[in-house]
């Protein structure tokens, strides 16, 4: 187990099965018994370190603070138990994430293949520019024939934010209109979000000039920083951070995200702001791109859309499997929640009551 020491990562827990080294920002913690430490991992999660941390200006933890806690433990088989169900739960969203990481890298890979490389399918399914192709001249150079150059503000409609004041409560609540800043997609990895962490009042919606995004809206953070992108699962609204793209339907979804991903640079620099960068919504409709031919869309659309599904699939799964691990977690350690626990044959010395862990630091 790998103990964040002091600063931002005060408290954090990291469990490593590998050999690796570690700075004197961590402290290491050994489990003293073979097969334990996965639980002792849960159970340094589910104690909240960075409440025992010292200093103010520099939230520290020593190992000392960390050897004087005093923990109720269970027999070392019910131990190994209860680690079996929480890996299991960890080790399905760590491969949900790995499933959707080839998923993005596959259809990245085929938005390069087409729109950059030119290599989208002919008439007789052969790639384009390798079989022959016919281009022509563009102020971005040479584009495959039927193609043209255009703006974003042809591929959907650009939409700005709003803030509703905080100084009123009523304008805020735990569950109303989705509400996205670009902070709340700081916090996830996730392709397509559904709400950020504090949601608007009709009343917060009225009283402003926030904005009702439809489905399908591709988010993109404009400013602080500019380059978070996202897909609304729903209808949703966000802060001024934003400069979203509603697509126009026969352009889609998924095009508009693997677009806007390519061109960050090129956004970034139409930017302006001198205490930070800000593309504003003039500039973000102007941002030059190719259009390519609506059959090609199509096509593409064709392919992609499912993957997007099963993308989606897989992080609404993760969602379920985090609150369900988050939930068991404390009812685990605390012994509220016990699970049966036979002989281990495979372990017949293994002790009833585990020892303390031994901790390490560099």
């Amino acid at each position: 187990m790998i103990i964040g020491r002091v600063g931002a990562y005060c408290g954090n827990v990291h469990y490593e099965n590998q050999p690796c080294w570690i700075s004197d920002n961590a402290i290491a913690a050994k489990p003293c018994i073979k097969g334990t430490g996965r639980y002792l991992y849960y159970k340094l999660k589910s104690m909240n370190l960075y409440n025992m941390r010292i200093g103010s200006s520099q939230p520290l933890l020593t190992q000392s603070l960390i050897k004087d806690i005093v923990m109720k433990i269970p027999s070392t088989s019910e131990q190994i138990k209860i680690s079996d169900i929480l890996t299991a739960l960890d080790y399905k969203i760590e491969l949900n994430n790995a499933i959707n990481k080839n998923l993005e890298e596959m259809a990245q890979a085929l938005f390069n293949s087409w729109f950059v490389d030119f290599e989208f399918p002919n008439e007789n399914g052969e790639p384009y520019k390798s079989s022959g192709g016919e281009f022509e001249e563009s102020e971005l150079g040479l584009i495959p024939k039927g193609w043209k150059q255009g703006t974003i503000s042809e591929l959907g409609e650009v939409a700005g934010g709003a803030t509703p004041s905080k100084k009123n409560e009523d304008f805020y609540t735990v569950r109303g209109i989705p509400w996205i800043t670009p902070k709340d997609l700081s916090k996830t990895n996730n392709k397509y979000i559904s709400r950020g962490e504090i949601d608007i009042t009709q009343k917060g919606f009225s009283n402003s000039s926030v904005k009702l995004l439809p489905k399908g809206t591709v988010l993109f953070s404009s400013r602080a920083p500019i380059g978070y992108i996202a897909i609304a699962k729903n209808e949703v609204t966000t802060n001024q951070g934003f400069k979203s793209v509603i697509p126009f339907k026969h352009v889609g979804s998924e095009f508009v995200y693997y677009l806007l991903k390519s061109n960050v640079e090129t956004i970034e620099c139409r930017a302006s702001g001198s205490t930070f960068k800000e593309i504003s919504g003039t500039e973000m409709k102007r941002v030059p791109v190719l259009i390519p031919t609506e059959n090609v869309l199509a096509k593409f659309n064709e392919i992609v859309e499912p993957i997007g599904r099963l993308t989606q699939k897989c992080e609404e799964e993760n969602e379920d499997l985090t609150q369900i691990r988050d939930t068991l977690l404390p009812k685990l350690m605390s012994g509220e929640i016990r699970v049966p626990v036979e002989q281990d044959h495979n372990h017949p010395d293994l002790p009833k009551v585990a020892e303390s862990s031994a901790i390490y630091q560099p």
